[in-house]
């Protein structure tokens, strides 16, 4: 595999990787909490550990974990770029993923984790678990996750372009590019 087709597969895995993570923590912002959060606590903890032990799935965490792989992979073949105009908008990318990755680690896990360690809803102080949770913190840095991620995946996508106009067009054919030398009245006689 050359440079270049390594460089196209891990940056298209990349962009294609981080905007699928966008989605998934877009919905959460705009559609999932927002429906939670008008529910009693009951429902609102039931249904939370519900969805969080759902999405520890193969699909997600290729998507989770891919996107940070695959941006830092490109981002090490575009180190040996000639070009470089696209190493820094790749770059861009991982540094905001990686920041995705790290709110992930640190706000969210543990949020998660300790409202599914509260135990069966249907036994416990379900108010209590739900505050525990701390739902205004959860959300709040799902928007900062959902900007970083949305502006990561736009950097990918502006790299993927300018890798596009920095790799020659492989589709001319000879006869297009060769030079010719136009025929001046009398110059055949």
């Amino acid at each position: 595999m050359s440079l270049k087709t390594a460089q196209v597969v891990s940056l298209v895995g990349a962009t294609a990787t981080s905007g699928l993570m966008a989605g998934v923590f877009g919905l959460y912002a705009h559609t999932i909490m927002r429906g939670l959060g008008k529910t009693d606590d009951r429902t609102f903890v039931g249904a939370f550990q519900a969805i969080d032990r759902a999405i520890i799935n193969p699909l997600f965490m290729l998507a989770f974990f891919g996107a940070l792989v695959s941006s830092g992979v490109a981002a090490t073949l575009y180190l040996r770029d000639d070009d470089g105009s696209v190493l820094p908008w790749v770059v861009a990318g991982f540094g905001l993923y990686l920041l995705v990755v790290a709110i992930t680690m640190a706000v969210h896990l543990p949020l998660n984790d300790g409202i599914k360690a509260a135990g069966d809803p249907a036994r416990i102080d379900v108010a209590a678990a739900r505050a525990a949770f701390h739902e205004t913190r959860w959300v709040a840095w799902n928007v900062v996750r959902v900007v970083a991620n949305t502006a990561a995946f736009g950097c990918l996508m502006w790299a993927l372009v300018l890798h596009g106009r920095a790799t020659p067009d492989d589709a001319a054919t000879p006869d297009d590019t060769a030079i010719t030398t136009p025929i001046v009245e009398g110059s055949l006689r």
